[in-house]
């Protein structure tokens, strides 16, 4: 049988395991690229599945002075487009590691 030590060494073990698991599942999701779109096509944002925004592109045709509020919702309406796939792809990500940790489905670990 094991003494008390042993097992508050093993789960504290276990939580520094996890800990370096998550760390690298969080460094992935930054390296995970995701394109969120508007417009068809005329706004697109480029964004790490961790929510950072990579790079803007803008169709030319859009360049008017007089069109600059449709620009800028299209511009919103593409970063909406983007966070939501990055939510979606950091999700699976997040399930995968819990997963591989042995991790019952939809556990929220408290990091």
């Amino acid at each position: 049988m094991k003494s008390m030590e042993e097992m508050i060494r093993a789960a504290q073990q276990a939580a520094e395991t996890i800990q370096k698991q998550m760390n690298e599942t969080q460094g992935k999701l930054d390296a995970i690229e995701v394109e969120g779109v508007s417009g068809g096509g005329l706004v697109k944002i480029k964004c790490s599945a961790k929510g950072r925004v990579i790079g803007v592109g803008i169709d030319d045709s859009l360049m008017v002075p007089a069109d600059k509020q449709m620009l800028e919702d299209l511009i919103a309406a593409a970063f909406n487009d983007a966070r939501a796939k990055a939510d979606e792809v950091a999700g699976q990500e997040m399930a995968k590691a819990q997963q591989g940790m042995g991790l019952p489905p939809g556990f929220k670990l408290p990091f």
